[in-house]
């Protein structure tokens, strides 16, 4: 019976550590052909914390525009058509820069795009995605973004992307 318990006990802990750990995306970032934004991204339901870690061996700061596009496996997404303001010194080398965004509410987060457009250059670390009734998940860049292109990560369809109510 204390064995039992036990291994009750144990499991009950392993599956909190589980459901409560944050999702992280390791995979190299890929090129995306074309993102078509979807209509119901007007929605401003949910509040959004989105944290960008600049590499070191970026370049020294940039002015170029830079875009965001992230969502979950149902269709909700949530797209900044501009994050940066080039006067004021946002994505400096090796510093973090915090955004609020508001959004359409969505379950799991699965995928993130950015899109790039300038000549300065821009290498992001890490972008760190918290938000409501979602597990905080870390997509892994570490490269240089590429000019005029959507760039980085749909896990959709690779089981990450679980409801959460």
């Amino acid at each position: 019976m204390v064995k039992l318990f036990s291994s009750y006990v144990l499991l009950l802990a392993l599956f909190l550590a589980i459901s409560e750990a944050r999702s992280i995306i390791s995979t190299k970032p890929h090129q995306l052909t074309s993102l078509k934004i979807k209509t119901n991204q007007t929605a401003k339901g949910c509040s959004y914390t989105v944290i960008f870690k600049t590499s070191c061996s970026s370049t020294t700061y940039t002015r170029d525009r830079v875009s965001l596009a992230f969502g979950d496996a149902y269709g909700n997404e949530v797209h900044v058509p501009r994050l940066d303001n080039p006067s004021s010194g946002t994505f400096e080398r090796c510093s973090t820069d915090t955004f609020q965004i508001n959004g359409p509410c969505t379950y799991q987060i699965c995928y993130l795009y950015l899109y790039r457009t300038g000549s300065d250059g821009w290498k992001p670390e890490t972008v760190k995605i918290n938000g409501p009734n979602i597990k905080p998940v870390t997509f892994y860049y570490n490269t240089f973004l590429p000019n005029g292109v959507w760039y980085g990560f749909n896990q959709c369809n690779k089981g990450l992307a679980s409801a959460v109510m």
